[in-house]
């Protein structure tokens, strides 16, 4: 009963990781976008200068924990094949998209959450 609730707990793991890693073409867009994003709140709310840099430190690190937690969820899991996963290419992939955010912020097209709460005030 408990390597059934160990090897239930590691597959949660890999999932969860999987999800948030940038290994899946719609994460970004569903999961780590709006995580950054709400990650980057309460910093643009004490300056709004600190909205990017903030939005851009809390999507890489929705990246890393959703490596870290495929890592120990696999490492928890005996297969007899393990996949190798391109990190180098992840990495490309988070700087892409990161590089994305960035022009969006400076377009004005992705504004920081104290505009928005204004914009509701009104």
């Amino acid at each position: 009963m408990v390597m059934k609730k160990r090897n239930l707990l590691n597959i949660i793991l890999v999932t969860t990781g999987f999800i948030l890693s940038p290994l899946t073409w719609w994460n970004d867009l569903l999961v780590n976008i709006p995580l950054a994003y709400f990650f980057s709140l309460p910093f643009s709310l004490l300056d709004e200068s600190l909205f990017l840099p903030s939005f851009i430190v809390g999507y890489w690190l929705t990246n890393l924990l959703g490596f870290l937690l495929m890592h120990w969820g696999g490492e928890g899991l005996i297969y007899k094949e393990r996949s190798t996963i391109s990190v180098k290419r992840s990495l490309y992939i988070s700087l892409i998209y990161s590089i994305i955010v960035v022009i969006l912020v400076l377009l004005g097209w992705l504004a920081p959450p104290t505009e928005y709460l204004q914009y509701l005030r009104q």
